[in-house]
Parts: C-alpha cells; structure tokens; sequence
C-alpha cells in the first residue's frame, strides 16, 4: 500500500542506495527480514480484527440476553396480574 505514492524511478534508487550501503550480499537477508516483518504486521492486524469482532459478538449477545430477560419479566408480571384479579 506504501507504494502507491512511490513510481519506479523511486523505488529503483531506493534499491541502488541499498545496495550501495549494505552491499549484495545482505540484501536477500533484508527481503527476508522485511518479509517476516511485514507479516507479523498483517497477523498482529487480523488479530486485533478478530479481537474487536468477537467482542462485538460479545455484546450483541448481551443485548439480545437482556431484551430476552425483559419480555420474559413482562410476561410475568401480566401472568401475576391476571393471577392477582381472579383472587
């Protein structure tokens, strides 16, 4: 996604600095170093995604509870109502 403001005259500058400065030989060891980062980025992500899903879920189902809980306590309280004026 960072790409998309950097053209390719960019990046290959940015290549040839690097391979200026660490040399050939490091480079696919920097790949493989940005790669791990990089995808330890996207899991961290999908795991806070699914951390906030879930807790939505969470409370949905809370919510759903207590409306539950709510028309069971009216259908009580009609039930003694009736109960209470047949006495």
């Amino acid at each position: 996604m960072m790409f998309l403001f950097i053209g390719a005259s960019e990046i290959f500058f940015i290549l040839l600095i690097v391979l200026l400065f660490f040399g050939a030989d490091s480079i696919p060891e920097i790949a493989r170093g940005l790669g791990r980062g990089i995808y330890e980025i996207r899991r961290a992500t999908q795991d806070i995604k699914n951390e906030i899903t879930k807790s939505a879920q969470e409370v949905i189902e809370k919510e759903e509870i207590a409306e539950q809980a709510e028309t069971i306590r009216k259908l009580k309280d009609e039930i003694e109502g009736t109960i209470s004026r047949k006495r």
